[in-house]
């Protein structure tokens, strides 16, 4: 892998720039990857280290912008781990349905980290290194939060990795979800809702107010179905439309409703006992893709002591 060091100067029409979009194309990165070098500290400006809170700060022209050595995302690989256990839901050519358990990421976020999916899929096969965004994300389709359980999707051919992210992009990708939300949810119903992230790391999204709409907010949608009346909770069913980070999760929390066991959008303490958020991505189908994970130990048993049943 090769390094890259590198000394900008703002120059002509780059003068008030912002950092994050300056760096974006003088490094040819996205700007989430430059994000990621901003938190690693790793950039300076005319002698003076910035960090992430720096990425909209505007470039004053004849700025010195200096980016310490740095590997790109794409060289990075993931170590392969031939013990780490994989559960395979359902494969077709070019790629494969995983179970990911509570608890276990979708990819690595440094090159050291193990014990993800990535990991175990590279030690079946290495030539998934490379596929899609590559680097750590490599063959990865989609992505569900370390806490949520269910089906995931890996590619393990390139043009395979195409055609399922345009038909998540398009939101051809029927998803299927499982919940268990605190209180009575008595009706089943829509919701959408304009959606920031307000914070990268950690994560956390809000719902936006009117006088915010026109900055770049994501509109968010989704349906419901109520399952079960449980003690204190529900049981529902959930399918997104869209696709947005944390988006059941803040959409639930919003309607008064949060995910039991969800420390960040919900009370830290719900008296429910949950040991995690009770999200569980249940199924998945697009065009020849169709995979089903069963329902979790964990969700059965807190369902069972809810009062529900089998």
């Amino acid at each position: 892998m090769t390094a890259c060091t590198r000394a900008l100067e703002v120059e002509g029409k780059d003068g008030g720039t912002r950092l994050d979009l300056f760096l974006a194309r003088e490094l040819e990165l996205s700007r989430a990857a430059v994000r990621r070098l901003l938190a690693r500290g790793v950039i300076r400006v005319d002698g003076r280290a910035v960090g992430e809170a720096a990425k909209g700060a505007s470039l004053s022209l004849g700025a010195r912008v200096e980016v310490a050595p740095f590997v790109r995302p794409e060289d990075q690989k993931a170590r392969a781990e031939p013990a780490s256990p994989l559960r395979v839901l359902a494969s077709g050519p070019g790629w494969l349905a995983l179970d990911k358990p509570a608890g276990v990421a979708v990819h690595p976020l440094r090159e050291q980290e193990t014990g993800t999916l990535l990991n175990a899929i590279l030690a079946r096969d290495p030539a998934v290194h490379g596929i899609g965004e590559g680097g750590l994300r490599s063959g990865v389709v989609h992505r569900l939060d370390i806490d949520t359980s269910g089906v995931v999707l890996f590619a393990t051919r390139e043009e395979t990795w195409q055609r399922l992210r345009g038909g998540f992009g398009e939101g051809r990708v029927e998803k299927v979800y499982r919940a268990l939300v605190r209180g009575r949810l008595d009706r089943d119903g829509d919701l959408e809702l304009p959606l920031i992230t307000a914070r990268h790391r950690p994560a956390r999204v809000r719902v936006v107010d009117d006088k915010e709409k026109a900055r770049g907010a994501w509109r968010s949608s989704l349906q419901w179905h109520c399952l079960e009346d449980l003690k204190g909770a529900t049981w529902i069913e959930v399918r997104p439309k869209t696709g947005f980070l944390h988006q059941i999760r803040v959409s639930f929390a919003h309607l008064g409703f949060p995910i039991l066991g969800d420390r960040v959008y919900g009370p830290r303490d719900d008296g429910l006992s949950a040991p995690r958020q009770m999200l569980h991505a249940a199924r998945i189908c697009f065009e020849d893709v169709e995979a089903e994970s069963p329902e979790p130990a964990d969700m059965a048993a807190l369902r069972r002591r809810l009062g529900g049943g089998p």
